[in-house]
């Protein structure tokens, strides 16, 4: 059974852009920005001090799961 929260399509792609972005992160004031927020504040990234989002663990694990398509 999906126990996981749905992810929008704008926001499976904005996971899937934090993911290419790699350590340095998105940038807090692209257009993608709302759902940037989102995934935050879902645990799948963070907030860093450098107006940047970054990937958490649980947004790796979810990308790898949704975007990807890869077992757990």
């Amino acid at each position: 059974m999906w126990n996981e929260p749905y992810l929008e399509t704008c926001c499976r792609s904005a996971l899937h852009r934090l993911k290419l972005s790699g350590h340095d992160g998105r940038p807090a004031h692209v257009p993608d920005a709302p759902c940037l927020n989102r995934l935050s504040q879902m645990g799948l990234a963070r907030s860093e001090g450098n107006d940047r989002f970054i990937l958490t663990g649980a947004g790796n694990a979810r990308h790898r799961a949704e975007i990807l398509k890869l077992p757990a």
